[in-house]
C-alpha cells in the first residue's frame, strides 16, 4: 500500500513538472509572437475603433480610427472632421486591440501623398505643431519632407486679400492637420 502512494506521489510530481514546462515554453513562444508584432500591425486591426492619441504636442485627440498608411492615421474625431495623425507624433494609444490582425494591413502611400490629397481639394486645413502652435489655411505645397500653407481664416477663400502669410512647416512639426 505504502509503495502504491509512493508511486502515485512520484507521478504527479513528474506530471506537475511536465506542466510547468509545457507552460513555461507557451508562455516564451507567446513572449517572441508579441515581440515581433509592430504598431503598424495592432493599429491595422483597429480600424473602425475609437482610440484616444496622446500626441507630441501634450494635446489628446479621440476618435474613430477610419485608415492609415505607412506613415500617418486618418481619424474622424468627434467633431465630425477628419484629422491626418504623422504616426512620429503619436506619444501613447489607448484602445489598441492586444492582437493584431493579418486581414488589413496599412496603405503603402506615405503622409506626403496623404497631405497631397488635401492640397489637392484645396481644402481649409488646421495644422498644430510639435509646439501645440495651430496655423489654418490652405496647403499650396507638398515637398519630399515639407509642406508650404497659405495662411487665412478657415471661413476665408484662399485669396490674395486673405492671407497672412505663408509658412513652410517640415513634416517631423507636425503634430496634427485637421481638414476643416
Amino acid at each position: 500500500m505504502r509503495w502504491d502512494q509512493l508511486f502515485d506521489d512520484l507521478e504527479a510530481q513528474l506530471g506537475a513538472e511536465e506542466r510547468r514546462e509545457r507552460d513555461s515554453e507557451v508562455a516564451d513562444r507567446t513572449r517572441r509572437e508579441r515581440a515581433s508584432v509592430e504598431l503598424g500591425a495592432r493599429l491595422a486591426a483597429a480600424v473602425g475603433a475609437v482610440l484616444r492619441l496622446r500626441l507630441l504636442s501634450g494635446l489628446q485627440l479621440q476618435g474613430e480610427l477610419l485608415d492609415l498608411g505607412e506613415d500617418w492615421l486618418l481619424v474622424q474625431v468627434q467633431n465630425g472632421r477628419q484629422a491626418v495623425v504623422p504616426l512620429a507624433s503619436v506619444t501613447g494609444v489607448v484602445g489598441l486591440p492586444a492582437r493584431a490582425s493579418a486581414a488589413r494591413t496599412a496603405r503603402r502611400f506615405a503622409l506626403g501623398y496623404a497631405l497631397r490629397g488635401l492640397s489637392r481639394d484645396r481644402a481649409a486645413v488646421a495644422v498644430t505643431d510639435t509646439s501645440g502652435h495651430v496655423l489654418t489655411g490652405t496647403i499650396d505645397v507638398v515637398g519630399a519632407d515639407s509642406l508650404d500653407l497659405a495662411e487665412h481664416e478657415i471661413g476665408d477663400s484662399r485669396r490674395a486679400e486673405n492671407l497672412r502669410g505663408r509658412q513652410t512647416i517640415p513634416f517631423w512639426a507636425l503634430v496634427l492637420v485637421e481638414a476643416r
